[in-house]
Parts: structure tokens; C-alpha cells; sequence
């Protein structure tokens, strides 16, 4: 299925080539769209068009205010991503965040701070929580990346992690980094892995570029992986992908047989 997505950045509704995120001075991301259109916007639309499980990421601070616009317009319908903590989640959560989208706070150091996991589990329940276990290649390895995915955790995408990680979470949010934002076709042999080894729903996002790209997903996935949509959406100045065809999609595949 198809899962939307509102990415902040500077206070305004971008897409950008994920690997290219960075907190050094001065740094520019690159950046493929700026919206005219407020992320109320987005959100408002994705109510109107009954779209669930999407989420907004707060890319780097300055975003406050654009979240909460986004939440208010489709309350209980987004996902909340981006400085996520102990402190600021049961406030993200009553915005009008469904869940809230966690990294760094328990992917820190290089590792899984578990203990910080129960924490968080036990003040806002599991079933308000996604992991995002976006991740890179190396070494032939898919490895959790954290801080605007620059820095390399110890934790392994694997069958063993996504088992264990499980059990202290609703979903996972997992962007193939090295094909974000790229527009140049979705990472398959993750989405396979995925499917294969996640026990709970996951949306992966990074690279699609077409309905093909969409069809495969949901061919691959049995229904349990959903695939976000950006850069290649007309709604964010994307020609490979019309808004109106991914929700068309989505509606087809909800139809019973």
C-alpha cells in the first residue's frame, strides 16, 4: 500500500537526497522540491483521501510549528518523526500524532539502548511507538544509521533484530538511504528481506519511481510492507508517479475479492 509522507526542513514541506543530510556548518542538502503550499495542505489532502500510516519527519531543528500544522489538519491520521525522545513524546502524541517515529534516542552511541526502549514503552505504550530502522549498505550489511543518517550503528538489519525489536513496537519506518530521494527505482532485495523477516507492518521508502515500483512492494510484501512515495510524486514536482494513481491503488487493493 501506499503511505504518504510531509518531510520539514527549514520550517517547509522539501524533498531531499536523504544521503545528503548533514550536520556540519554550512552545509546544504540537496534538495529535488520546495512546496508553495503550507503542510497543512498535505495533511488535509491525505484526510480527505482516507490515506493512513503516513508520517511527518522533522528534518533538523526549526520544524516545531510546521509539524503541529500538519498534525491538526489530519488528527490521529500521521505519524510524528524527528527529535523524538522520553521528554517530548506523550506531547508529540497529543498533537495529534498516531505514533511517534524514534532513532537516535534509542539508536545512540553506535547501539540499542534498550533500557531507554523500555522507557519509552512503558510511558506511551508499544502501540503508539514506530521504530525507524533506516539504514545503509556496508560492508554487504544493512546498517541502522542514525543523526540525519551520517553516523553508523552496530545494529544489523537482520531476522534476529527485527524479532527482537518487535516486541517494543507497532511498526517500523525503514528508508533505504543510499537510493533516497534518488528517484532511480526502490532497493528490492530489502523490501524482500523485509518481507521475509519483519513480524510487524513496515513502510519502506527510498528510490520509487513508478507503479511498477508500488505493484512490487505489495507483490513482495503480502500486504505487511507499504511503500512511501516522494520525490517521484507530482504533488512534490515528481513526474514518475500521479498522486491520484497511488490513492487509486490503494483503493483497489482495499476492495475484497
Amino acid at each position: 500500500m501506499f503511505r504518504p509522507c510531509i518531510d520539514l526542513h527549514d520550517g517547509k514541506v522539501k524533498q531531499i537526497v536523504g544521503g545528503t543530510l548533514s550536520d556540519a556548518a554550512g552545509a546544504i542538502p540537496r534538495t529535488n522540491f520546495v512546496a508553495e503550499h503550507g503542510p497543512e495542505w498535505f495533511a488535509d489532502l491525505y484526510r480527505r483521501d482516507g490515506l493512513t500510516g503516513g508520517h511527518v519527519i522533522k528534518l533538523g531543528p526549526g520544524n516545531e510549528e510546521a509539524a503541529r500544522a500538519a498534525l491538526a489538519a489530519y488528527p490521529g491520521g500521521l505519524q510524528l518523526g524527528g527529535g523524538v525522545n522520553l521528554d517530548n513524546a506523550p506531547g508529540w502524541l497529543d498533537a495529534g500524532a498516531s505514533h511517534v517515529i524514534v532513532t537516535s534516542w534509542v539508536f545512540c552511541d553506535g547501539r540499542v539502548h534498550h533500557d531507554r526502549l523500555r522507557q519509552l514503552v512503558a510511558r506511551i505504550g508499544r502501540q503508539r511507538l514506530v521504530l525507524d530502522l533506516s539504514c545503509r549498505i556496508r560492508d554487504g550489511q544493512y546498517l541502522v544509521v542514525t543523526d540525519r543518517w551520517q553516523k553508523f550503528t552496530d545494529a544489523v538489519v537482520s531476522r534476529e533484530t527485527l524479532a527482537d525489536l518487535a516486541q517494543h513496537c507497532d511498526e517500523y519506518l525503514i528508508h533505504a538511504v543510499d537510493v533516497e530521494g534518488l528517484c532511480q527505482g526502490i532497493d528490492l532485495e530489502l523490501v524482500k528481506l523485509l518481507a521475509e523477516w519483519s513480524p510487524i507492518p513496515t513502510t519502506y521508502a527510498g528510490g520509487a519511481r513508478s507503479l511498477d515500483d508500488l505493484r512490487a512492494v505489495q507483490e513482495q510484501g503480502g500486504g505487511r510492507i507499504h511503500l512511501t512515495i516522494g520525490s517521484a510524486l507530482d504533488i512534490f514536482g515528481g513526474h514518475g508517479i500521479r498522486y491520484e494513481e497511488a490513492v487509486a491503488f490503494n483503493r483497489r487493493c482495499a476492495r475484497p475479492d
